[in-house]
């Protein structure tokens, strides 16, 4: 039996109990809510939560401890002649092959009657485990309504109870968060030491070349691994401070105008549009930028070496290759607009408009208005908007992949390829990897890192954002 009509009869269960619920104390309240200590609707969501909550925590609590005990009932039920002779991670790989006969899949040895027995037996204890599952998950989503429904009157405090379990909701989804975010960070740090243990933390941070290919035996001819990341930081700065470039200009211009110069018809069919740019994926972007974008800049730069030579006589040498930091870097400008503009917009329009009638009273047009009195009132709002958009930037992947290529270079040329801390990381990580390698460990490194500086820029964003709505609301 599928988990998921488990799950289905529980919510059918639920709702039941809410109108069973209703209409009993409706019923006890001789049709009167008046008489009720709470609005009739909360008695329903009581007896719902109770039908729905304690078998809801059952299947989650099943769904995580039941393969473990099958896995232990299936390898203790193995031949102690088998057994015996494997190690632990010989039976493990046995485990996997029991699993995929079970379900039909590919095993990496032929089968025999040990294998078959103990895949029958697997199957045995899957189809007990569900249907066991859906009986007693069926039977407590009944019992809950049954008590729950026997337990309200009219002068029963049903608000209370149901405000309570909200918030008990409410905090344990914070915890999950909070805790989410912790073991993300102890993750990095604890993959991190170990990579530092092996590669001292000054030559990661301050190394001028990247080349993480290393021998994996010792009779094998490979290199001894670089893990300089100044070429993956610089290539992250370049491409962001482009991106930037292109989009706080434009976004802010953007925001200018819907917020003080465009019709009202214009700014309902503007925003929204310019809107839609945040929502298009950037594997879109990626395609954008290798087929449109990166192919102009070498035409573009053989035209300017022409144009210099025919002005001073000089031949720069400029060398535009395919793929580019300024192409990736334009269309992730393209791809954050929407950030700057709909942010700024947003704290522009939050300025007080008493400040603008009182420019306007004093004589000063729109333009001196704007630039004197609003971008100046907006500004920390803007910033904050900036830094947003710069944290975005700096942990965009697909599009660098696609235009600005894998090769770590130390330039600051916009024209040449360059890769950034976010395409290692999933260079990295690519395929079948061994975690004990410091090629691999590597990414965590480079993900703590970059874990840091975007937690840094949002932070620095969201308290200045927070100091500029506490100055005008």
């Amino acid at each position: 039996m599928p988990t998921s009509v488990l799950i289905l009869v529980i919510l059918v269960l639920s709702v039941i109990g809410f109108y069973l619920g209703r209409s009993r104390v409706l019923a006890q309240a001789g049709g009167h809510p008046s008489a009720l200590h709470s609005v009739p609707s909360y008695y329903g969501f009581f007896v719902a939560i109770w039908a729905g909550i304690p078998a809801l925590f059952l299947v989650l609590a099943w769904i995580a401890l039941a393969p473990t005990l099958i896995k232990a009932m299936v390898l203790d039920g193995l031949p102690e002649s088998l057994t015996a002779s494997m190690g632990r991670d010989a039976l493990n790989l046995y485990w996997i092959d029991i699993r995929n006969l079970a379900t039909g899949n590919i095993v990496s040895r032929e089968p025999d009657a040990a294998l078959i027995d103990a895949a029958a037996h697997y199957n045995r204890l899957h189809a007990l485990s569900s249907w066991g599952l859906f009986a007693i998950g069926s039977a407590l989503a009944v019992v809950g309504v049954a008590y729950a429904r026997n337990r309200i009157a009219p002068k029963f405090r049903a608000r209370n109870r149901v405000e309570r379990a909200l918030s008990i909701f409410l905090i344990v989804c914070s915890t999950i968060a909070i805790f989410t975010t912790i073991g993300i960070v102890l993750s990095l740090l604890f993959e991190s030491a170990r990579f530092f243990a092996r590669v001292p933390v000054g030559d990661f941070l301050f190394g001028l070349h990247w080349s993480p290919q290393i021998a994996i035996r010792a009779d094998q001819v490979g290199s001894s691994g670089a893990f300089g990341a100044v070429p993956l930081f610089t290539g992250t700065l370049l491409i962001s401070f482009i991106a930037l470039i292109v989009a706080v200009p434009t976004g802010l211009m953007a925001a200018i105008y819907l917020s003080d110069y465009a019709p009202r018809r214009v700014r309902a069919f503007v925003k929204p549009i310019l809107e839609i740019l945040a929502g298009i994926p950037t594997v879109v972007y990626g395609f954008f930028a290798i087929l449109t974008v990166a192919p102009l800049f070498p035409d573009f730069a053989r035209g300017l070496n022409a144009f210099f030579e025919a002005l001073i006589g000089i031949n720069p040498g400029l060398d535009a290759s395919a793929n580019s930091a300024i192409a990736a870097g334009i269309v992730m400008g393209i791809m954050i607009v929407p950030f700057v503009s709909s942010l700024s917009d947003d704290v522009i329009n939050a300025v007080p408009q008493a400040m603008r009638d009182g420019s306007f009273g004093l004589g000063a047009t729109k333009s001196e208005t704007i630039r004197q009195i609003i971008l100046p009132a907006a500004l920390p709002g803007i910033v904050g908007a900036v830094l947003l958009a710069a944290s975005r930037a700096i942990g965009e992947t697909m599009i660098v992949v696609m235009a600005a290529g894998l090769a770590a270079n130390l330039t600051a040329n916009p024209f040449q390829a360059v890769t950034t801390v976010t395409v290692q990381i999933a260079t990295l990580l690519v395929g079948d990897q061994e975690f004990d390698s410091p090629k691999t460990l590597s990414a965590f490194a480079l993900g703590l890192v970059l874990f840091v500086v975007t937690l840094c820029l949002n932070i620095i964003a969201l308290r200045i954002v927070r100091k500029y709505r506490e100055k005008y609301e």
